[in-house]
Formats: structure tokens, C-alpha cells, sequence
């Protein structure tokens, strides 16, 4: 039985915040996985979603509709395209989950957190200078380096939030209810 038919799917579309998290989310597992796009073709079709997603370019359209990016599409994700990208998503947090707790995590030495930080913020920041719209404000802000630093640290939780059981349910409700 594929992944995503264990819970019933939403009707409730999620609005232009939660989009934009939900890239951003996708672009953290990129930046703590070398072989993030690549992870989340092979998890597309692992879990069931070539109808879907049935290619790469497929699923970078739908990753498009986030008004942040460079090259944005206008029409909004049905549904069903972001519940598999949520659970693709948590599919990636379970994978990611050992570095995700390696960064939240207040045993590790502090030099030794501080450069897994660095690591993490400079990749993210050359996947943001790369994809995004630069002159947006909310880019701006993941740029810079004092309210990036607490982005990164929020996108970090919220991967770590959807790894698990019962991640997809916290992830989906979380981006429902995206703040600016």
C-alpha cells in the first residue's frame, strides 16, 4: 500500500504563506542533502506520486507556485500536489532526521554546532541566491545574516517537526496556519 494513502487526503488549499514555507522547507532538505532534488524524484516515485509528479520537471512546476522564486507559476496547487509534496517532505525529515537533531541539539560542543550552522546557512544561501527573486522581501530576509540565522533555525525545527509519526498531520497543519 503506497505511503500516502494512509490518511485521507484535505480539501483545504494552502494559502500563499504556507506555499512559500513549504519550498522553503524543500530547500532546507536541498541544503542538508547534496542529492536533495535527486532524494525527492526517487521518493516521488517510491511513494506512488507518479501520477502526480511523473518527472523531475513535473515536480519542479509545482515547487514554482511559491511567489518567492525567480521563475514563478501563477496557478495554485491543487490539494492532492501539496499533500504528496508534505509527504515527500517528511519522507526527507525521517532520512535527514540524524543531522536535523545534530543541529537543534545543546549537547553537541559549541564550535562543533556553530560550523554545522555555517554549513547549513551558506548552502541554503546559495540555493536562495540561486532560485529566488532577490529584490523580494522575504529573500532579503533569509539573507541577511541576523534574521536568516533565526529562519534557518525555524525551518530546521519545522523539518524536524514532520519527521515521525504523525509528522505529515503537524507539518500540513503548520503550513495551514503560515504566519508572515
Amino acid at each position: 500500500m503506497p505511503l500516502h494513502s494512509i490518511a485521507p487526503e484535505s480539501t483545504a488549499r494552502l494559502p500563499r504563506r504556507g506555499l512559500e514555507r513549504l519550498d522553503l522547507l524543500l530547500l532546507s532538505a536541498e541544503a542538508l542533502d547534496l542529492n536533495g532534488g535527486e532524494a525527492m524524484v526517487w521518493m516521488s516515485e517510491q511513494m506512488g506520486f507518479t501520477t502526480l509528479f511523473p518527472n523531475r520537471v513535473e515536480l519542479w512546476k509545482r515547487r514554482c507556485t511559491n511567489p518567492l522564486r525567480r521563475t514563478t507559476r501563477r496557478e495554485g496547487l491543487e490539494p492532492a500536489e501539496t499533500d504528496a509534496l508534505i509527504r515527500i517532505l517528511c519522507a526527507l525529515a525521517d532520512r535527514l532526521y540524524p543531522l536535523l537533531r545534530g543541529l537543534l541539539s545543546s549537547a553537541e560542543p559549541p564550535e562543533v554546532l556553530s560550523e554545522r550552522w555555517n554549513l547549513f546557512r551558506s548552502r541554503l544561501a546559495d540555493l536562495v541566491r540561486q532560485r529566488m527573486n532577490l529584490r523580494r522581501g522575504g529573500v532579503q530576509l533569509l539573507l541577511d545574516p541576523e534574521s536568516g540565522a533565526r529562519e534557518s533555525r525555524l525551518l530546521i525545527q519545522a523539518l524536524a517537526l514532520g519527521s515521525g509519526v504523525g509528522g505529515f498531520e503537524r507539518l500540513r497543519a503548520s503550513l495551514l496556519d503560515a504566519q508572515p
